[in-house]
């Protein structure tokens, strides 16, 4: 019973929270453009599976991510003394931890996924989706590695965004103009459904499990790192393969030449 009262409580929370959405495009169908609405049996179907499907994401997110990335971090942190310092060396099993969660839950972003395919069909197979994927990923990797490797030695955050940053701006001006839309994109679809619950989980745990740290300030600081590092990878793999067609091409006088 407790389950099915939690259920109803979030279920009415997510429709309040929705339904300001739905009176504000209603208003602007039926008012302001006067047209009727279609299909509207559909339209209230597909709204009862959105409050339904975000009313049970959330409570999925309280029963078990926010607590599992939680105790990931407890487990990862035993052992450590809480009167006396310890070296940031020794908590090498999780940054290697923080890289591969990060890795693997944005390769399984259905918002990166749904990006990928789309930059895919319009480039032409210019920009291939599992590259493309796998760039992200790996940003998102060793921005969580490296968020971790923050809150392991206090360094306050602002020295660390804003170096980011200014790598960000330094490659701007030198990768293709093409791919730097697309890889600042990729730092905002990274924080979806499913890398954000697990990785903000993973930094309150740590960040409340070493001596020091602020939860508020150091655990979600991560969000930061896992939006910011993407951009570099991907405008990074960019200039990856344009430098490495245009060896190629150097090397093969025939393939820089248009055909007769």
């Amino acid at each position: 019973m407790s389950y099915l009262s939690m259920f109803g409580e979030t279920l009415v929370a997510t429709l309040l929270d929705i339904l300001p959405i739905a009176l504000i495009i209603a208003f602007f169908q039926l008012i302001v453009l006067r047209r009727p609405l279609n299909n509207v049996g559909q339209l209230m179907w597909g709204f009862s599976f959105v409050v339904v499907g975000l009313a049970l994401f959330l409570m999925g997110l309280e029963l078990a991510l926010f607590p599992l990335g939680e105790e990931m971090a407890n487990q990862l942190t035993t052992g450590i003394d809480e009167k006396s310092a310890t070296p940031w060396y020794t908590f090498y099993w999780t940054y290697l931890f923080a890289f591969a969660i990060g890795m693997s839950t944005t390769i399984a972003e259905p918002a990166l996924i749904a990006v990928a395919m789309k930059a895919d069909e319009v480039s032409g197979g210019t920009i291939q989706a599992w590259w493309l994927r796998m760039a992200v990923a790996l940003g998102v990797g060793i921005g969580v590695a490296m968020g971790t490797f923050r809150i392991v030695i206090g360094v306050p955050l602002p020295y660390f965004i804003l170096t980011g940053y200014a790598v960000v701006v330094l490659q701007t001006w030198y990768a293709p103009k093409q791919i730097i839309p697309l890889a600042y994109d990729s730092g905002g679809v990274t924080t979806s459904t499913v890398t954000v619950p697990l990785v903000a989980a993973l930094g309150l745990g740590l960040a409340s499990r070493i001596p020091g740290r602020d939860p508020i300030v150091d655990g979600f600081g991560l969000i930061a790192f896992a939006s910011l590092f993407p951009m570099m990878t991907v405008m990074g793999y960019a200039q990856l393969a344009t430098w490495l067609q245009s060896t190629k091409s150097r090397s093969d006088p025939n393939l820089s030449k248009p055909a007769s």
